[in-house]
């Protein structure tokens, strides 16, 4: 849809760790997905938003991101829109107050609506109940979604994100990667560079990286484990990474297929991917177990990865053999939805169709409410959790 037809159009922003999406209402995807951080600081890799050190500099952050936005991508004016905010439920407050003070105050929207990320991807496909598994860049969260309401005290949250592959591959390609010259000796990758930038690791995980399936990944950990046990399976091609100048980067086939295992394997307390959607479904009513498990929905960033959710889907079949589980849960059939979106901006449609309803009018939070509390509502505040009807819409 044309710029000039959407004069009035609210604004749909999802702030997330790695990436921001903007937009407008009624669109079926964002005008532009960038990085959320500011470019040509921190040795000219940029600052990230969500990496602060005072409330100060947050503040200074967001204001320098949002008119980037406002004024080179979207081209609105801000005192004309309505925002839809896109958020976890897991939320830093901090972060959220802050946001909401560089909207009210510095850009004088007039209303805001803050929305979970978790329940509005269920707009997406006209359901009401489902677990969602949100898999971003620093974590992976959690949360079922019961006719309608989000089950806090089921949520499950863990560090495994696109960040903890990025990890897992830099170990990795600083142990065994070699780096080939245009006179085609290699030497060390250690000895070339001792660490590897965050946008190199990020390009090498999307065009290269990718989840094995459960039994070649019982034959890898067996013959690394075991050295009488089977030889390992024949691993995947050796493809070459261009560095800078003529230095290639040779990626050992093995490299890019266990890169992505530490979603899998268990920590110290027994916790993977499968085992807190496990966890997070026994943690919800009995009757609404056996319907969570037959409405999965998978978003986030990091959930594009090749294979990772007919992986998961296996991990959590086999897990539920185990005694921790067979006894309190029988799940006959796990199926996933597929959201009319791309994995990573499936939570942003879903706000661009709430902003188009009477929603964004009747469940704002206006400026002039805002200049007179000088706070947002929040739900793990006790003086929002209250049956009184306020007087927020706008």
């Amino acid at each position: 849809m044309p710029i000039h037809d959407n004069d009035r159009h609210a604004v749909v922003l999802e702030i997330g760790r790695a990436y921001t999406k903007c937009g407008f209402v009624g669109e079926n995807e964002p005008r532009v997905i960038i990085p959320s951080k500011l470019e040509g600081t921190k040795n000219g890799e940029g600052i990230y938003l969500h990496e602060y050190s005072t409330k100060k500099e947050l503040h200074s952050n967001l204001v320098k991101f949002l008119h980037h936005i406002f004024f080179k991508y979207l081209l609105v004016n801000h005192r004309e829109r309505r925002i839809v905010i896109v958020e976890s439920l897991l939320c830093p407050t901090e972060f959220r107050e802050v946001l909401a003070n560089v909207l009210y105050i510095h850009f004088e929207v007039p209303s805001v609506l803050f929305v979970p990320s978790h329940l509005v991807t269920l707009y997406t496909l006209g359901i009401s109940t489902a677990f969602v598994i949100d898999i971003g860049h620093e974590e992976t969260t959690m949360i079922p979604v019961c006719e309608g309401t989000p089950l806090i005290h089921a949520w499950q949250a863990q560090p495994l994100g696109s960040k903890a592959i990025q990890g897992r591959l830099e170990s990795l390609l600083l142990l065994r990667a070699k780096v080939q010259g245009n006179d085609g000796q290699k030497v060390d990758l250690v000895d070339v560079m001792p660490n590897l930038s965050r946008a190199v690791l990020e390009d090498i995980v999307v065009r290269t990286c990718f989840v094995t399936t459960l039994p070649r990944a019982r034959q890898l950990v067996a013959a690394r484990t075991d050295e009488e046990g089977p030889s390992p399976p024949v691993p995947p091609p050796t493809i070459l990474y261009p560095l800078s100048g003529n230095n290639n980067l040779t990626l050992d086939g093995s490299v890019r297929e266990e890169s992505a295992e530490i979603f899998f394997e268990t920590d110290n307390e027994m916790v993977s991917l499968a085992s807190m959607v496990l966890d997070g479904i026994l943690a919800s009513p009995i009757d609404f177990r056996v319907p969570l498990a037959e409405n999965l929905v998978i978003i986030g960033g990091g959930s594009m990865l090749p294979g990772l959710k007919f992986r998961l889907l296996a991990e959590i079949k086999d897990l539920q053999q185990h005694p921790k589980y067979s006894s309190r849960i029988a799940l006959k059939a796990l199926k996933v939805h597929r959201p009319p979106a791309k994995s990573n901006y499936a939570a942003w449609l879903g706000g661009a169709i709430l902003g188009a309803t009477e929603a964004i009018a009747t469940r704002s939070y206006t400026r002039e409410v805002y200049t007179q509390t000088n706070r947002v509502p929040d739900w793990n505040n006790l003086a929002d959790n209250t049956k009184e009807v306020d007087s927020r819409a706008g």
